[in-house]
């Protein structure tokens, strides 16, 4: 079996003095979809703003197909196929959806090429290609995020709590979503989620991180109980 196209060698983190992740070893493998579990406050959004190299790392690797990316720049790191649905809303709200869109694809008959196809997962985002962004609603700006990281066609996907606010069905539209990238394009996916089930849903395999630490790694589908005992308040 190949190696982890992405991989965490003891990573700490953090803030100023503050240190958020403490020794992080986590690994995904091409076409993978692991889920990072826990509540509010243990890392999560910090581990994948780490990758990214928004948050500088303090100790350990971070790799990509084996090479180090620690202490790339963000857009470094998005030129080597890494793209990062965040969970604050950071699209251009005076943009318009396509002016949003198209920050993923720069390329004028790439972006047409692929701008028809997000039809088939969000159509929605095809009858607002001409609205302003900061005018759509909650669940729509959701859809933009990930919509701007599928157009990109990354080898990886950072996704942090996507489902976070959604409708039920939005949140299922979420997870189709997730299995079609992955499945038609073989992206892998870096889940960071506190909504277990449909985590789980999607996952191949999970992590629970608890006060910046691995504290349990499992096969998805088997490991519904054990996650719960970890979220339990």
């Amino acid at each position: 079996m190949s190696g982890p196209i992405l991989s965490l060698d003891e990573v700490s983190s953090g803030y100023g003095a503050a240190t958020v992740l403490h020794g992080v070893s986590l690994s995904l493998r091409a076409g993978e979809i692991v889920a990072v579990l826990g509540k509010n406050g243990m890392g999560k959004t910090t581990l994948l703003k780490t990758i990214m190299g928004f948050v500088k790392a303090a100790a350990g690797s971070v790799l990509l197909d084996g090479a180090p990316i620690t202490g790339r720049s963000p857009h470094a790191i998005v030129r080597q196929g890494v793209a990062y649905a965040p969970q604050d809303y950071t699209i251009f709200q005076d943009l318009t959806v396509e002016e949003n869109l198209r920050l993923g694809v720069l390329a004028d008959d790439i972006y047409r090429g692929r701008v028809d196809m997000l039809g088939d997962v969000f159509p929605r985002m095809l009858e607002r290609l001409k609205q302003r962004a900061g005018t759509l609603s909650g669940g729509e700006q959701k859809m933009l995020l990930m919509s701007r990281a599928i157009i990109a066609r990354p080898r990886i996907m950072l996704v942090d709590e996507i489902s976070e606010g959604l409708q039920p069905t939005m949140i299922e539209r979420m997870a189709e979503v997730l299995r079609r990238t992955r499945s038609e394009h073989g992206t892998a996916v870096l889940l960071v989620e506190q909504h277990l089930s449909f985590a789980l849903s999607v996952a191949d395999r999970y992590a629970v991180l608890k006060l910046g630490e691995i504290v349990d790694e499992g096969v998805a589908a088997e490991g519904a109980a054990k996650v719960a005992e970890h979220l339990k308040v």
